[in-house]
């Protein structure tokens, strides 16, 4: 079989360790994989590399397409940028897929019958990073989602469903306190599903949706959701299943893949030779099927289930009258080699067709274009004070045909007839009404400047087919 090419970066920490027991793995099992290997992660940032990796390895990435990535050390403050984040970017890898089972009885599980996917938005949210520092008191970061963001995540979730035989999909959001960008979210994924009549639907808010997967695993198969509620879920998704260090997470854009553990460096025991290389493992027989080796990642996926179900634990999965042998990374590894071509007894043996590859999803739909007209803006302002003296100084600063509406802080309304229990910061919207435009703008924000108004930022106001595009406030 003509061999994949694919990029390998050993990573810090016990990274290099569980690399070198996860290649040899596949080497032994006839994966047929040309290895490039790339230096990322904690020398290049004590030389100063910000990123954590340099533009050649970048292009070794996007010349093979696949990415087996051990475990990164970033460090804290400074400036330093995640090479995770930065890789994600980089490539568009836009689906992070985490697969979440328990191997009960043989690793302890809180619920032995758990098998779940969390399949999570990778490139928009809060994870953009965009951030602000506004006022003496108060900062800000943006919440950014996008409706092909959306639909390419839904759509992948559903494929995804589609063709590992999964039964159902749930969305997990919070829509109900974030109308709009939340509310887009879900509206994309009723849309899409209408398309997949073969998998049931299902829509939980994210925080009992969250509990219910510590409480009740399962009752869900795939979910799918955005960047920082999948990042949470499925830590406590795999929390559950009785290993963080048996996590895995797949990277997935249209040109390029990434795949790794969920579990970090643990410099704690690096060079100690007693590291579980498992989750670096399934990750590997994931890249395996997305690669189109199958019958490969059968073979070494079936060989790890008979080393775990015959007892031979790694000390982090040892378990008295459970396991059988605790052994260090080496004995492990050599465990699962002997094993290769067995298959499990009692767990369920897996089968994975050769040649399939990675999922492929379906064209953006294209989008109606509403009606976009300017009606106001929200100007934020820093002052400390009441509201009804802030009101007296911006009313006569507006320029013609425009009206302050009211005044927020925090998103609670406080003028006019606010609450005089409303805790207020130094950080105030002007929610200012009326036909708007650029000259408008700029004389308003000259008036306020003379005024002694201190302007931090200034939002225009839509509405879209007569409809607004924005939330009200509270209050």
């Amino acid at each position: 079989m003509k061999k994949t090419p694919i990029t390998v970066a050993h990573g810090d920490g016990i990274g290099p360790e569980i690399m070198d027991a996860t290649l040899k793995i596949l080497n032994a099992a006839g994966a047929p994989l040309e290895i490039t290997t790339i230096e990322v992660g904690q020398k290049l940032f004590e030389r100063g590399v910000m990123t954590g990796i340099e533009p050649a390895s970048i292009e070794a990435i996007r010349a093979t397409g696949v990415l087996l990535k051990a475990p990164i050390f970033t460090p804290s403050g400074g400036g330093y940028k995640s090479l995770n984040v930065t890789i994600r970017k980089l490539m568009s890898l836009y689906a992070n897929v985490r697969p979440c089972q328990s191997y009960h009885p043989y690793i302890e599980a809180l619920h032995k019958n758990m098998d779940l996917v969390v399949v999570r938005e990778n490139e928009e949210d809060l994870y953009a990073g965009i951030e602000h520092r506004q006022t003496q008191g108060v900062v800000q970061a943006l919440k950014l989602i996008s409706r092909p963001g959306c639909e390419r995540i839904i759509r992948y979730a559903f494929e995804y469903a589609r063709a590992n035989g999964r039964k159902k999909v749930t969305c997990m959001v919070k829509d109900n306190i974030m109308k709009m960008v939340d509310g887009l979210f879900y509206q994309v994924f009723e849309e899409i599903s209408a398309d997949y009549p073969d998998i049931q639907k299902d829509r939980y808010i994210i925080d009992i949706g969250a509990a219910r997967i510590a409480s009740r695993p399962q009752d869900f198969d795939v979910i799918v959701t955005e960047n920082l509620y999948g990042d949470i879920i499925s830590d406590i998704a795999a929390e559950v299943t009785g290993s963080v260090g048996l996590g895995i997470s797949a990277n997935i854009g249209e040109q390029c893949a990434m795949f790794e553990a969920m579990h970090g460096t643990a410099p704690d025991i690096a060079g100690r030779g007693i590291a579980n290389p498992s989750g670096l493992l399934l990750g590997a027989i994931m890249m395996l099927t997305h690669c189109g080796h199958g019958k490969a990642a059968e073979t070494v996926h079936n060989a790890w289930f008979k080393t775990i179900e015959d007892g031979i634990h790694t000390g982090d999965i040892y378990r008295e009258g459970t396991s059988r042998q605790r052994v260090g990374t080496a004995e492990f590894t050599d465990a699962v080699i002997a094993r290769l071509g067995k298959k499990p007894t009692e767990m369920k043996a897996v089968s994975y067709p050769d040649g399939k590859g990675g999922i492929k999803i379906p064209a953006l739909k294209p989008v109606v274009q509403a009606k976009k007209e300017w009606i106001g803006l929200d100007v934020f302002i820093e002052y400390n004070g009441k509201a009804d003296d802030l009101a007296e100084k911006v009313k006569p600063a507006l320029a013609s045909g425009l009206e302050l509406s009211i005044l927020t802080n925090r998103g609670v309304k406080c003028w006019p007839k606010g609450s005089s229990g409303t805790f207020c910061t130094d950080h105030w919207c002007a929610r200012v009404l009326g036909k708007a435009d650029t000259a408008k703008l700029v004389e308003t924000l000259q008036k306020l400047e003379k005024a002694g108004v201190t302007v931090v930022k200034n939002e225009n106001l839509y509405s879209f087919d007569g409809k607004d595009g924005f939330t009200a406030a509270a209050g």
